[in-house]
């Protein structure tokens, strides 16, 4: 996949540290689409703190 535009990383970078902050599971077909998707996002970084 081509380089993603910077907004795009950002929305996957959110989404992925949402799912890691609460807990929340991936399905299998959702996991494809995100790893997918972050493969044009080389250089993106997550930050995010477990909710408690």
């Amino acid at each position: 996949m081509d380089a993603a535009p910077a907004v795009h990383c950002r929305y996957i970078g959110e989404w992925v540290a949402t799912k890691h902050r609460w807990g929340l599971a991936v399905d299998q077909a959702e996991r494809e689409a995100l790893l997918g998707y972050a493969a044009g996002c080389p250089n993106a970084n997550l930050a995010f703190e477990r909710a408690s």
